[in-house]
C-alpha cells in the first residue's frame, strides 16, 4: 500500500486537519490556568467529531464506527453542530479565561472555521456522548490483567522507535531513515494518535530532526477521558497538556501516569488501560520517541487509517539509505572519524550504529550520537527477546541525498571496518 503525506495528499479529509489544527494551536500556547478550562472545550469538540471520520481516503464519505457511510453534506452538518457547541462552551468560559491566550486563540479559530465551512450561527448543537452503559469488570482498565483473564497468557508486545535524522524502527522491525518534513502520524488507531513533526536541523545541513511530538489518548469507556500530551525541543514536560500527571483513577489504579528521570528532557507515559508505554526524550538537538504496545492495540485501526509511520514506515519516495550517507564538507576523513566515534559507543554493527554514523556525517555534531544510544537503550528495555534488539543494516531502495564522493566514502568506510 502506498502511503501519503498528511500535509500534502490532496484527498486528505478536511475534518482531520481541523482536529489537529485546533489541538496543536492550543497546545503550543502557554499552559491554561486551573480556573480556565478551555482544554475541556477543545476535548469535547474533538470527541464530538471523532465519529465523523478522519481518513485520507479518496472517497467522499466518512464511515463512523459501526455505522453506514455519511455523505459529505452530513459530515459538514455534523461539524457545524460541533463548532456551535464549541462556541457555546467558550462563551461559558469567557469570564474565567479572560486574558488567556489559549482561550482567545480558540475563539478566533472557531470564528474562522464557522466562516470557512459556511456554518449558520443558529442551528442544532452536538449532543454529548452518553456515558457507557453497564458496569465494567474490575480489570477492564488494566489491559494486561484483562487480557490474561480472557486468553490465559500475557499479550504480545510490539516496539516502535523514532529518533535522529529521523530513523524509524517499525512495529514489524523494519528500519528506515526518512527525508520527511512537517507533521506525520506515527500511530493512528482506536486508542491512540501520535504525531511527530520533523524540521531542518540547525547549521544549514541537509539533516532533519524531530522537533515536536504530540500524543492523544482517546476517550475509552469509563477508563479515561481524552488526554493530550505534547513535547517540543528543549521542553519535554512531565505532565499532560492540562498540567496533570495522572488521569483515570478507578479502584485505586490510575490509567494514565507521567513521570520523568530528567526534568525537561525526558518523560515516561504509562497507559495501563491499553498496556502501552511511551518514552519521549531529547537527545542532543532532536527529540526521540519509543513505544511498547500490545499487538491487539497496535492493530486496532480501520482501512481509512492508512498513514502510520510506525506501522509501514515512511513512503518509498521519502526513504534514505543509511549505508550511503551524504559526504561531509570536510572530505571523507570525517566519515572515518564518525565511524570510530560511534564504534566506541555502539560496538555492535547494527542499525543503531549505522544511524549514529549517518547522523554524525549529516549533522557534523558529536552530540547527535546520543540519539542512537538512547533509542538502543529504550529498545533493550522494551523488547523481551534480547536477540531481537539488534537489527542488521539493510541497504534501502529509497533515494539518497546528493553524494558527489560516494565511492571514496564507501571505500574508506570499508577499509576502516576491515581493520576493526
Amino acid at each position: 500500500m502506498e502511503l501519503r503525506a498528511a500535509t500534502h495528499h490532496p484527498a486528505l479529509r478536511w475534518q482531520h486537519c481541523i482536529h489537529l489544527t485546533l489541538m496543536l494551536v492550543q497546545l503550543s500556547l502557554p499552559e491554561v490556568g486551573a480556573s480556565c478550562r478551555i482544554l475541556r472545550c477543545n476535548s469535547d469538540f474533538v470527541a464530538a467529531t471523532l465519529d465523523l471520520g478522519s481518513s485520507s481516503s479518496s472517497s467522499s464519505s466518512a464511515v463512523p464506527a459501526g455505522g453506514a457511510a455519511l455523505s459529505r453534506e452530513a459530515v459538514n452538518a455534523g461539524y457545524c453542530s460541533a463548532l456551535r457547541s464549541y462556541d457555546m462552551c467558550t462563551k461559558r468560559m469567557a469570564r474565567a479565561c479572560r486574558g488567556d491566550l489559549a482561550y482567545h486563540s480558540a475563539v478566533q479559530g472557531i470564528e474562522d472555521l464557522l466562516i470557512q465551512h459556511r456554518c449558520p450561527r443558529a442551528g442544532p448543537t452536538a449532543q454529548p456522548r452518553p456515558p457507557p452503559q453497564g458496569t465494567l469488570s474490575g480489570d477492564t482498565c488494566l489491559y494486561e490483567r484483562s487480557f490474561f483473564g480472557r486468553e490465559g497468557r500475557t499479550p504480545e508486545y510490539l516496539h516502535c522507535g523514532v529518533f535522529g535524522d529521523p530513523h524509524i524502527r517499525t512495529f514489524s522491525n523494519e528500519f528506515q531513515t526518512c527525508a520527511v518534513q512537517g507533521a506525520w502520524p506515527l500511530i493512528d488507531n482506536e486508542y491512540l494518535y501520535v504525531q511527530a513533526t520533523s524540521s531542518p536541523a540547525r547549521g544549514g545541513t541537509s539533516a532533519t530532526v524531530l522537533t515536536k511530538i504530540t500524543i492523544i489518548f482517546k476517550n475509552w469507556r469509563q477508563c479515561i477521558d481524552q488526554q493530550l500530551y505534547q513535547a517540543e525541543l528543549d521542553n519535554v514536560p512531565a505532565a499532560f497538556a492540562d498540567g496533570s500527571v495522572w488521569s483515570g483513577e478507578r479502584r485505586g489504579h490510575r490509567s494514565l501516569t507521567v513521570r520523568t528521570q530528567s526534568p525537561g528532557r525526558h518523560a515516561e507515559i504509562r497507559a495501563a488501560h491499553i498496556g502501552t508505554l511511551l518514552v519521549v526524550r531529547q537527545s542532543g538537538r532532536s527529540l526521540g520517541l519509543s513505544i511498547r504496545s500490545p499487538r491487539g492495540v497496535v492493530e486496532a485501526f480501520g482501512p481509512e487509517q492508512d498513514l502510520q509511520l510506525c506501522m509501514w514506515g515512511c513512503p518509498p519516495s521519502q526513504r534514505l539509505n543509511t549505508l550511503r550517507p551524504p559526504p561531509p564538507d570536510s572530505s571523507a576523513s570525517a566519515a572515518i572519524g564518525a565511524e570510530a566515534h560511534c564504534a566506541a559507543l555502539l560496538p555492535a554493527r547494527d542499525v543503531y550504529y549505522q544511524a549514529c554514523v549517518f547522523d554524525l556525517i549529516t549533522s557534523g555534531d558529536l552530540n547527535s550520537s546520543t540519539a542512537a544510544i538512547s533509542a538502543l537503550q529504550d529498545a533493550r528495555n522494551m523488547i523481551s527477546d534480547r536477540e531481537g534488539v539488534h537489527l542488521l543494516p539493510v541497504a534501502s531502495a529509497g533515494r539518497t541525498r546528493p553524494n558527489v564522493t560516494l565511492l571514496l566514502l564507501l571505500g574508506m568506510l570499508g577499509a576502516q571496518s576491515s581493520r576493526n
